[in-house]
Formats: C-alpha cells, sequence, structure tokens
C-alpha cells in the first residue's frame, strides 16, 4: 500500500485522463513485469505498480501526459492545421516528435530508459498493441509511446532500485 502523501491537480488530472483514454496502472505495470520479469526473480505485479506510481509523480511524466493526450484528442476532434492534422491522424512514420516526448519521460531514469523503450516500442505487447490499432477511430499517435515511456522508466527505477541506487 503506498503511503498518503498530496497528489497534485496536475498529477490528478494526468492520471484521470490515462484512465478515460482506457489506460490503468495495472496496463503499465504489465510492461513492466513484460521488461524486467526475466531479470527479477522475485518480481511481484505490486512491486511493478509500486514503480509506475513513483513514475507517475514526476511533474515531467506529467506534463507529457496531458501534452500527448491534448493533442491525441484534437487530432481526433480534427482541430489541428494541415499538415499537421494528417502527420498525427495517420501516425506518419517520420513525424518523431511523439518520440521525442516519451523520451523525455524515459530520460527520468538514465539511458537504461532508452534501451527499455525501443524493445518495448517495437515488441508493442499488452495495452501498447490495443492503443496502436488504428480501427478503433480514436488516435492515440502520442499515447502509446507515452504509456511505453512510463513502463520503460518504471523498469529502469526498478532496476535501479535493485542496484541500490533508487530510494523508496
Amino acid at each position: 500500500m503506498e503511503p498518503m502523501r498530496k497528489v497534485t491537480e496536475l498529477e490528478k488530472t494526468a492520471r484521470d485522463w490515462l484512465n478515460e483514454r482506457g489506460v490503468t496502472i495495472d496496463d503499465m505495470a504489465d510492461l513492466v513485469y513484460y521488461l524486467q520479469s526475466k531479470y527479477h526473480d522475485e518480481l511481484t505485479m505490486e512491486e511493478c505498480r509500486h514503480n509506475v506510481n513513483k513514475v507517475l509523480q514526476k511533474r515531467e511524466v506529467q506534463n507529457a501526459i496531458l501534452t500527448g493526450i491534448q493533442l491525441d484528442q484534437l487530432a481526433e476532434e480534427k482541430k489541428l492545421a494541415e499538415p499537421l492534422q494528417s502527420t498525427i491522424e495517420v501516425d506518419e512514420s517520420l513525424y518523431g516528435v511523439d518520440e521525442i516526448i516519451a523520451f523525455s519521460i524515459v530520460n527520468v531514469y538514465g539511458s537504461i530508459g532508452f534501451t527499455n523503450y525501443g524493445y518495448i516500442d517495437k515488441q508493442k505487447p499488452g495495452i501498447l498493441k490495443k492503443l496502436n490499432d488504428k480501427s478503433s477511430g480514436a488516435c492515440h499517435t502520442f499515447l502509446d509511446d507515452i504509456v511505453g515511456a512510463i513502463a520503460a522508466a518504471a523498469s529502469s527505477r526498478l532496476a535501479h532500485s535493485a542496484a541500490g541506487d533508487e530510494e523508496d
């Protein structure tokens, strides 16, 4: 159980927006487990959730969540100017700004986050496969990268904790 602490309006909004877009803490914890279970024999889902929650407490992560989700929503509502509208709507492979926002998240816990992110972004397990499915009609150009980055950062945090570099 996480100790009681004051949650900022920014963090509450970021968490709410993730939930509204269909992404839960457990979805992201599943990704952490996917990335780290082969390196930690005793890894539990509770540890994975704990690390996701710690990542979500970071202001730069919260800002990335809100920015990315807002851009996805504007694209769904067709409120962006062309050619940006079409670029985001189809998740143009050469666009790259969605990955840049994700890098701002993975960078919070060092270079291991980049390798975790690259791997999970290529594999697209769990919730990432669902978010990447274009047939739903929803735009998740930014969200799939943000969720993958949160999982990668939480995995990095877990690795740093196991090495004694990160305090809980």
